[in-house]
């Protein structure tokens, strides 16, 4: 991580700040000493909401995805016709 800049060098070196974060990539920015916010360019954005929209798909998805969709006739032949029981005799 490099080294993170106090929010007031930030705003006063704005222009190296952004040029920083298209160069050697995200900028911490801390206010107070506490780590606040990180500035990143443009593409490592689109990056992260690409990385978000992949980690909201759903399990079955994922799966169905992956390089060995033979898996699912093993599923499939695991499952049984479902039990609905059977009949019982009253005792009277």
């Amino acid at each position: 991580m490099n080294t993170p800049w106090q929010l007031q060098d930030a705003k006063a070196r704005f222009s190296e700040l952004v040029e920083r974060a298209l160069t050697d990539g995200p900028q911490h920015v801390t206010r107070r000493g506490v780590p606040t916010v990180v500035v990143i360019s443009e593409s490592e954005y689109e990056k992260s909401l690409t990385t978000r929209k992949v980690k909201k798909r759903g399990l079955l998805e994922v799966l169905r995805a992956c390089p060995a969709p033979e898996i699912f006739d093993l599923i499939e032949e695991g499952r049984r016709e479902p039990d609905y029981g059977r009949p019982v005799e009253h005792l009277s």
